[in-house]
């Protein structure tokens, strides 16, 4: 809760007049405890977790397979709108229970590591600092737990739910293990706790964090989506690879980024199978061609004749 009962008092404090941002910031929570504000991140991740994944979700449900074949990663699994909606129930109600429970006894902890509510807000670039601080620390702690997690007892006893969808959906990203959804909760808070930063930073890194985890379980990979801009960004091709080999993967652990794969020798399996992909691709490509070549070809003949 903001310590000053005008927005007169803030601006005296700050020694300057607010942002429109700062000010927006004061009339919404001067009057709000930080314990209310905090769990705030309950509704934030139901409403970015219905929503970030729904218009792929159309798309595939909606749209000819002609149309969406050619950007889907495994264009031969197509799910059921049921289906769908029963990952989405299971997913929502895993994240109220463990995640919402878990908000009630953890702001201790946040105010602990030092997470603020007041004046002044962070700067734009302080604000990005800090988000790819998180990002980093989440992307070398997840790796490490997630490849646990592939330990025989680990999958057996947990992460065996995540992998039910061999061809991963939005909706399927934290579909997962109660106890997984905790495990993997710790990279993400780790971050803020070593780089403390404002709660409007907090609620935009676990925005960000989720729709990366949409985007990466997506299913699809379009050629111009802005992700491929992100240097040793992973995305949907990368993880659904991970989906695909299941149980038996020892390749693309990394949650965000492929350097720890890289550095680890990880990703072997991975680019083996890309490379034998394209190796495909291209017989394809020159059998067609040859095809052409022989049909154009004999039908040169055919005139010669006539």
């Amino acid at each position: 809760m903001i310590p000053y009962a005008t927005a007169a008092e803030a601006e005296a404090a700050l020694g300057r007049a607010m942002t429109w941002a700062e000010a927006a910031w004061f009339r919404y929570s001067a009057a709000t405890p930080d314990y209310c504000l905090y769990c705030h991140n309950v509704v934030i991740l139901l409403v970015v977790y219905t929503l970030a994944p729904l218009p792929l979700a159309l798309l595939e449900l909606r749209a000819p397979a002609k149309l969406t074949s050619p950007y889907k990663v495994q264009p031969r699994v197509r799910l059921t709108a049921a289906e769908f909606l029963r990952c989405y129930k299971a997913t929502a109600r895993l994240l109220l229970l463990t995640v919402g429970a878990l908000q009630l006894v953890s702001y201790p902890a946040v105010r602990m590591v030092g997470i603020r509510t007041g004046l002044p807000l962070p700067s734009v670039g302080e604000a990005a600092a800090q988000l790819v601080v998180y990002f980093l620390v989440e992307d070398y702690l997840g790796y490490w737990l997630h490849r646990l997690l592939h330990t025989a007892w680990g999958y057996d006893r947990i992460h065996r739910v995540h992998h039910e969808y061999a061809a991963p959906i939005g909706y399927a990203a934290p579909y997962a293990h109660w106890a997984e959804v905790l495990i993997l909760g710790v990279p993400a808070f780790a971050g803020p706790a070593m780089v403390p930063c404002h709660m409007t930073t907090f609620w935009l890194w676990f925005v960000l964090r989720h729709v990366e985890a949409v985007d990466t379980h997506s299913g699809f990979t379009f050629p111009l989506s802005p992700t491929k801009f992100i240097p040793f960004y992973g995305g949907a091709e990368y993880h659904d690879y991970h989906h695909y080999v299941g149980r038996q993967s020892q390749s693309n652990f990394a949650s965000v980024f492929t350097f720890c794969d890289y550095i680890y020798g990880t990703d072997k399996g991975y680019r083996y199978h890309k490379q034998a992909a394209e190796s495909l691709a291209k017989m394809k490509d020159m059998a067609m061609h040859n095809d052409e070549k022989a049909g154009g070809l004999a039908a040169f003949n055919g005139w010669k004749q006539d």
